[in-house]
């Protein structure tokens, strides 16, 4: 699959790390520094705009490391870019943390997911059929 994408940023396009990779690293294109405090959220540019075939989305999602090291995380996880969304990829971070987190220039921020999707017809009914399981959830399983 071809994706024609902008980049107004002095960042490598996205690319995937390795031949198994899901996702590519998104990288911030800012001017200066971000100093994310504890439980802030900011808003950071990539520089980068993408067309996207119809029935497809970009997920974002946090990098594992940057969530795990430092607590930086996506408040929105996963974010959704529609096909017909032509803006700029911003990333949503908050950091969980108890410390200060510094976002430079060309650092990767998140990754991107490119996923296929379906359009649902919704049909309004008074009953739904039955199933083992019923109305149970949060945790009507079981942990083990």
């Amino acid at each position: 699959m071809q994706i024609r994408i902008i980049n107004k940023s002095n960042n490598p396009l996205p690319a995937y790390e390795t031949s198994g990779s899901a996702g590519m690293d998104l990288r911030a294109f800012i001017e200066a520094e971000i100093v994310l405090k504890p439980l802030d959220r900011k808003l950071v540019p990539t520089g980068l705009f993408i067309e996207l075939p119809e029935g497809y989305e970009a997920q974002l999602r946090p990098r594992s490391g940057l969530a795990f090291k430092y607590g930086i995380s996506l408040p929105n996880t996963p974010a959704t870019i529609d096909s017909d969304y032509r803006g700029e990829i911003k990333i949503a971070l908050i950091n969980l943390s108890n410390e200060d987190f510094t976002v430079k220039s060309g650092e990767r921020i998140a990754q991107m997911v490119i996923a296929k999707h379906e359009k649902a017809e919704l049909i309004q009914v008074t009953e739904l059929n039955e199933t083992k399981r019923g109305e149970g959830g949060f945790g009507s399983t079981g942990k083990h």
